[in-house]
């Protein structure tokens, strides 16, 4: 089976997550479904047919946070300092167009690049890991090579 790197915070984020859908969660599509029953035919009832298919969605989700959880990998922060590395925040300037951003580097089940966190393992990720403060490096995307100059790295907040 294979393993999911997390951080300690994603690990506990989604033992959170658990708890609230096996007991708050679960409850609220049981009396979902309890109410809809009280409609009648249960043949002719979208109501019911919809609090099943909610039922059904909840216990999918329940299933694959706890397969997650179970084959989580714990993974450290970088400690590693002047370098790229898992829990560094990287301060890039693309070289083409001179904009400056800022992104994190975190895990796979952790990434989120419309919030500038990205995977360790994505090839933005992957091309950074590594390098110092003013290292220019090349990330191989499908619309072609973009550069980038690393121009500061600080542990994550």
């Amino acid at each position: 089976m294979a393993k999911f790197r997390m951080s300690e915070e994603r690990y506990k984020a989604l033992k959170d997550e658990l708890n609230y859908l096996q007991t708050v969660r679960e409850k609220e599509v049981s009396e979902l479904i309890k109410e809809a029953r009280s409609f009648g035919d249960l043949s002719e009832n979208s109501e019911y047919d919809e609090a099943k298919t909610e039922q059904g969605m909840l216990y999918s989700k329940i299933a694959e946070i706890k397969n997650l959880i179970e084959n989580a990998e714990i993974i450290e922060h970088s400690k590693e300092t002047g370098k790229v590395g898992l829990g560094t925040v990287v301060t890039v300037i693309d070289l083409e167009t001179n904009e400056e951003e800022e992104y994190h580097i975190v895990s796979s089940q952790e990434a989120d690049p419309l919030n500038y966190k990205v995977s360790e393992e994505s090839p933005f990720g992957a091309s950074l890991i590594g390098h110092k403060d003013g290292d220019t490096i090349t990330v191989h995307a499908p619309a072609g090579d973009i550069k980038y100059k690393i121009k500061k790295i600080a542990r994550a907040r």
